[in-house]
Order: structure tokens, then sequence, then C-alpha cells
């Protein structure tokens, strides 16, 4: 028997410091689509997650709520995994750094690098952000804060979190050792690092500027793994918690038969947040220890809300927990997945996710579900036989399945390549295309005929696409494949795999059932967008709402209107608004979201900004000639492989958007003001 190839994916390990939102379950939900894919391909896949639990925040925490910090983190640790359970996430494993064995091994690993030099005692002075857990210099911090004789007495680190200074003893980990063995393992592969501006970043941000020894333990805590021969020490999270991957499989018993079958990782999967400590100090770590180099590490974006991250003092975060009560497991896990695109941040609002679940799973997917079961009901007394290669396919099949076979390939691609968002792309594309064939057909002019041979043919093809479009479904969905399945009459389909898929393979005769329910009913807006916002915020639209105040209102004032965000006029002078024509527009490849504009701003040269309204102006060439508004001051941003050189002006209104456009008679690069 032939052995299964094998397929080690990772999420990070996470904090377990408070609740988990939508943004930080993303991560374990890609992977297990990734795992779910894997295996459905026929690969004996290993899929870790878990928690990080020691440190300093922990500590302070557990103390706060009176608890000792074991006691804690178990809580929290259940929390996780009830919550992983709860989005039907797949993992094989579930580590944590409290793990006896963990311990073990992480003592043994910093033994090891410190026996044969990469570390090194020494001591550390620097700002130190506990809720970061990392330090930073002076010229990092955001802001510094200084006493009257001008000296630094404090300040905040990149992430808003206050900074203090702490000067004590510390291990070191050479890291400026391994530089251009980095570099090397950059290039070693074509994407090894994912999205490969990430590669870029690491190099001239972090590698060409030098690297800094990393302090590897702390003194000024006791909850961690203490350093063996110093136990005064606490081996800091760069080691500790890194290790994880490794030490999940055994390490250092590299002779464990996990160890040596599933290393090296074949992706961990990171937010770009963590981006520096997985592409820097963890494949540094792995040189130290001679191990192989994970196969590719990829750092996918942030999911945001329109007033920036996710924050419960903003009072802007939603948690699955809340989204799948209402809405299923499987409008999140598809909308989650559906929306973020590589490398790239994607907007949390209301308004799309309801827009999502209504247009494409209760429209598109829902409808062709409930027609064509209702149809072979109506027409065929429930029964469906499989037609193909029985009979000679005219042109609508013929495309049908030509359409399949392409867009089947395309879906394979992205999937290898994590794509998730343009898988989806070409998944939704062969429901779109099945609704077509519909209209093209006309069942129910066929059903009039007195002679038709063809109407059980169409109904064939039908039901053949809704089986494709099932086994399509299964890495992101749990239960839609099998009702799908269940509404066919297939039930034994749920037991195959993707390796033998192809179109055509309907089971010879099938009973659907009598009396299909849709699978996703369809949501009122805006009740469903008032719903959310209200979890999120506490809120009502109604309680948010300052409309009916009036100036001369003695009780109106400025504090109601909770302006939190107000800034100082010489600051809003600062950004330049100007008149852009466009000149052309045309969509990114690979991006369901991105339209690349080139502007004539009345410079001498014209200039390109990228815009996340492809799905507002479908007609996006009807946009040539048109004239816009843009801040043509904003610092230059990369996105998928091009620079924007700016923002365009558009507006919200309910679930639309629009451009703002400049009069027809403003000369191109003309001041807004």
């Amino acid at each position: 028997m032939t052995e299964k190839p094998t397929f080690y994916i990772t999420t990070p390990i996470y904090y377990p410091s408070g609740r988990l939102h939508i943004g930080n379950s993303y991560t374990t939900l890609a992977c297990d689509a990734m795992a779910r894919y894997k295996r459905l391909k026929g690969y004996d896949v290993h899929f870790l997650t878990g928690t990080d639990e020691h440190g300093q925040k922990i500590e302070k925490k557990a103390a706060e709520l009176g608890m000792e910090p074991q006691a804690y983190v178990d809580k929290m640790a259940d929390a996780i995994r009830d919550l992983w359970q709860l989005l039907g996430i797949s993992n094989d494993q579930f580590i944590r750094t409290t793990d006896e064995a963990h311990e073990k091994a992480v003592q043994g690993i910093f033994q090891r690098l410190l026996d044969q030099g990469d570390i090194y005692l020494g001591e550390y002075e620097g700002w130190y952000s506990v809720s970061d857990e990392e330090y930073f210099t002076e010229t990092q911090l955001s802001e510094v804060f200084r006493d009257e004789s001008g000296k630094v007495i404090g300040g905040i680190a990149p992430s808003g979190h206050e900074v203090e200074l702490v000067k004590e003893e510390s291990y070191f980990f050479k890291l400026g050792k391994y530089a251009e063995r980095l570099i090397d393992y950059y290039h070693s592969s074509e994407d090894v690092i994912i999205p490969g501006f990430r590669k870029n970043e690491m190099i001239n941000n972090f590698i060409k500027p030098g690297l800094s020894d990393l302090a590897v333990s702390r003194t000024s805590f006791s909850w961690g793994v203490p350093v063996k021969s110093d136990p005064k020490h606490v081996i800091y999270v760069w080691i500790d918690a890194l290790s994880n991957y490794i030490t999940a499989l055994g390490y250092p018993d590299q002779e464990n038969e996990a160890f040596k079958k599933y290393w090296p990782a074949d992706v961990h999967m990171i937010g770009k947040d963590i981006s520096r400590f997985h592409m820097i100090y963890w494949p540094a770590i792995l040189m130290a220890l001679d191990l192989p180099l994970p196969k590719h590490i990829y750092a996918h974006g942030w999911i945001v809300m329109k007033d920036g991250k996710m924050s419960k003092s903003k009072g802007n975060v939603i948690y699955p927990e809340t989204l799948i009560e209402r809405y299923g497991l499987d409008a999140v896990r598809y909308y989650l997945l559906r929306e973020m695109s590589q490398g790239n941040d994607t907007v949390f609002t209301p308004e799309d996710f309801i827009t999502c679940i209504n247009s494409e799973l209760a429209n598109d997917l829902g409808n062709l579900l409930n027609r064509t079961v209702a149809m072979i009901n109506k027409y065929q007394n429930g029964s469906v036989k499989n037609y193909f290669d029985c009979v000679e396919e005219d042109q609508f099949e013929q495309n049908l399945k030509a359409f399949f076979d392409k867009e089947y390939s395309a879906y394979l691609e992205s999937m290898e390549k994590m794509a998730f968002d343009q898988a989806l792309d070409h998944l939704m594309a062969m429901v779109s295309r099945a609704n077509k064939y519909i209209d093209e057909t006309q069942p129910w002019i066929l059903a009039k005929e007195a002679d038709n041979k063809k109407l059980p043919v169409v109904l064939f093809y039908l039901a053949e696409s809704l089986r494709f479009i099932g086994h399509l479904l299964r890495p992101f969905m749990i239960n839609t494949p099998k009702e799908i399945f269940r509404q066919l009459g297939i039930e034994d389909e749920v037991s195959t795999d993707l390796s033998g898929l192809a179109f055509g393979h309907f089971p010879k005769e099938s009973q659907v059932v009598s009396n299909g329910v849709p699978i996703f009913p369809r949501l009122d807006v805006e009740e469903e967008q008032a719903y959310i916002l209200k979890e999120m915020t506490g809120k009502s639209n109604q309680d948010q709402s300052n409309s009916s105040r009036k100036l001369d209102d003695p009780d109106w004032d400025l504090e109601s209107l909770n302006l939190d965000a107000t800034i100082e006029f010489d600051d809003f002078i600062k950004t330049e608004l100007k008149v852009a024509q466009v000149m052309d527009v045309a969509p990114v490849k690979g991006s369901n979201k991105l339209l690349r504009f080139r502007l004539d701003a009345g410079e001498s040269v014209d200039r390109q900004i990228l815009s996340g309204i492809a799905k507002y102006y479908p007609d996006h060439e009807a946009l040539i000639g048109r004239k816009l508004i843009i801040v043509s001051n904003l610092k230059p941003r990369k996105m998928m492989g091009y620079w924007s050189q700016g923002m365009i002006l558009s507006a919200e209104s309910g679930k639309d958007l629009h451009l703002v456009f400049a009069p027809d008679e403003s000369q191109n690069g003309a001041l807004i003001g």
C-alpha cells in the first residue's frame, strides 16, 4: 500500500489573555479549510493549534482576578477549545506551553543553544510593553513622555500600549549571526514567504538595518519555564512559544515517529502582526538547532472595522459565537473565508455580512438547490438518473461541462496557494453558470412538450452540478454539503474525496427529497444590521443617532456628539485633496475587490491608486474620463504587487458605496479646500 503524502499545518498558539473575536479566529478557520482540503485530496494531515500560556501579562491578569496563573490558563484554554469546536475546527492536536513535555523540551532547546554559544548572558535596558511582550528602542516608540529636564520617562508603543523602562540581566540569542542565511532562505523558493512582499519587508526593514541580538530570558516575573542551569531566569516567549511547532511532534527526540513524518512544517499560518517573529526569529532558531526550515510561512491580513482594528474600548468587537448563534456555522465560515484576500486587510461591516449571505448563499446557491429539487419532484416524481455519456449533448451541456472543468482547475490552483477568496470566486462562478443553464434550457417549457427526451437530461445536469459544487464546498462548510447531498438523495457522497472528482459521476439513479427546505433563508437587511450593530456596541441605530437634537436645545453640546476622534485644525490642513481624472481603470488580477486606477492629477506623470470598490462599479470602464477627488499626500502603499499612491474619496449609503466626483469643469490637479 502506497504511503499517503503528509501535510503539516499550524496556527500560531493563542495568548489567552482575553476572549477571541472573529479576527483572532480567522487564522484557525483558514488552517481548517486547508487541512480539510488536503485530507480530501488524500493527504495524511497533521493540524496543530494551541495556547501560549506563560508571561508577565498572564501573571498580572491572574492576580487581578485573584487566581493562580495555572487555574486561569486552564479556564482560558478550555474556552478556546470550546470555540474551535463551535467553529467546526478539525485540528489533530492542541498544544499548551504549560504541558510538561513542552516545558521540558524548551529547557533542552535553551540549554543546547547556550552550550553551543548561540546564547550568552548579558544585561538589557529598554522600553518594555507588558501587553505586547516586546522591547522597543526610544526611536521605535510612537510617542514619548519627558520630564521637565527633557529626559524620557515613558512612552507609547506602536500598538498603543504603554511602555516602562526595564533594566535587567538577560540571556541573548545571537540573531545577527543568521542574517545572510535568512536571506538565502527567503530566496530558496518563490513562495516560501507568502505574500511575497513580506519577504522584502523583512529584508529591508529588519535585516539590512542590522539584526540586534534577541533577549530570550526575563528575571522580573516567574510565570514561565525556568532556565535549567540558572533558574532565576525564565525562558522568554521567542523560544518558549515558537518552539511549540517542533515540541508538539516530540522534539528533541528526532527519532520520534511524528517528528520524522511531519517536520518540516508545510505551512505556518499567522497574522501579519507576528510576521517578524515567525519569519526572522523562528527560522534563525531552527538554523541554530540545525533543523530543516518550514516550507511556507503565510501571514494574512487583519479583519478590521471601519474605524480600525477591533477593540473592546472602541466598542467595535464582534465575536464568532454571536454570529453563529443567529446565522449558523456555515454562513459565518463562508463569509470570513470569502472576504479575506491573500495578504490584505478586509473590513467587516454588518451590511457586507448580510448582503453576502443573501446574495451568494440564499439567492444563488440556495435558490439553485431549491429550484432543482422542486423541478425534479414536479416533472419526474422526484427521480433523477445519470444521463452522462448516454445521450448526445447539445451545445448547452457541452458549454456547462467545459465551464465546470475550467473553473475546477482554477479552484484547485487557488486552494494550493491558500487563496481561499479566489477559490470561492471560482466555486460561485459555477453556481451562477448552473443558474444560467436553467434559463438557457427552460425546463418548464420542455415539460409541456409532448415527446420530450431533453427534460430528464437537463435535470440530471442540474443535479450533477449541485453534486460537484457540494464537494467543492466541503473545505469551507460543515453542514451545507451534507444537506445538498441529502436533498439530492445521494448521502453516500460525504464519504468520497476530491482525488477522483470529475463532472458526470452522479450515482446511477437517486430519489430527491419530497420537500426541500431552503438551506439559507433570506434575511431582512435592516433588521439584521441593527442586531449586529447592537451586539457590537451595545447600542441600537436609534441610540447612536443625534439627528433629532437641535442647536437651540439647551441640553445640546459637543459632549452629546461623542467626538472622541477629533483632530486639531493644524492636523487637518496637512491633508491634500486634489481633483484627478480617470485615464484608465482595470481589475487587479487575484483580487475580487480592487480596481487599479491611472489618474491625471495635474502632475508631470500619471499616478496609480488602488481602490476596493470593484463590486460597487462592475461597469468600471464607464468611470474613464470622470473626475474624482483624491487624497494626494498619503504615503504610498503596496497592494497585490502594485503601489497605490493615494486614496480615492467615496461615500457610504447603507450597503452601497459611491465615489465622490468633482465638477467636470474643474481642472486636473486643482486643490480642494
